[in-house]
């Protein structure tokens, strides 16, 4: 059963917030990480990170697998902290106004920055809630070795 502390989930949660990978050695309790090859698709690994792919290559049950959310889901996010969070009903308009035209997340992205008020709270908010993704990730990962 893989269990991690609040500490860990956090520190995964902004990893893969960067656009980074995770995996979870078991047997250390090691985290390694390396930029995630769909965001960064002419990235050289380096050597220690061409290891711990072939660590994971040789025992893959010694890993556990932490991937971002899809962009579905972080649009998802957007939309609920827009209607949860945001007050202001003309900020909260513009919101979504952004999230309904292509680039959705590159529009929201520069309101939210603009806004002064609000970056902070995004900030927290998203994070708390890839704290939460990494933990059902972890679920996922027991569900799967019962």
């Amino acid at each position: 059963m893989l269990t991690l502390s609040e500490k860990e989930v956090e520190k995964i949660a902004a990893l893969l917030l960067k656009g980074m990978i995770c995996f979870y050695q078991i047997d250390t309790k090691k985290i390694h990480h390396m930029p995630d090859d769909e965001d960064y698709f002419n990235y050289d690994l380096t050597s220690d990170e061409e290891d711990v792919l072939d660590e994971i290559d040789d025992n893959p049950d010694n890993f556990a697998e932490f991937t971002k959310m899809e962009p579905h889901q972080e649009h998802q996010i957007m939309e609920i902290f827009t209607d949860r969070q945001v007050k202001e009903r003309g900020f909260q308009d513009e919101l979504f106004n952004a999230l309904s035209k292509p680039k959705a997340a590159t529009g929201f992205k520069f309101l939210i920055d603009s806004s002064g008020k609000y970056n902070e709270k995004w900030k927290e908010y998203r994070l708390s809630k890839y704290k939460d993704w990494v933990k059902e990730q972890i679920d996922s990962f027991n569900y799967a070795e019962d």
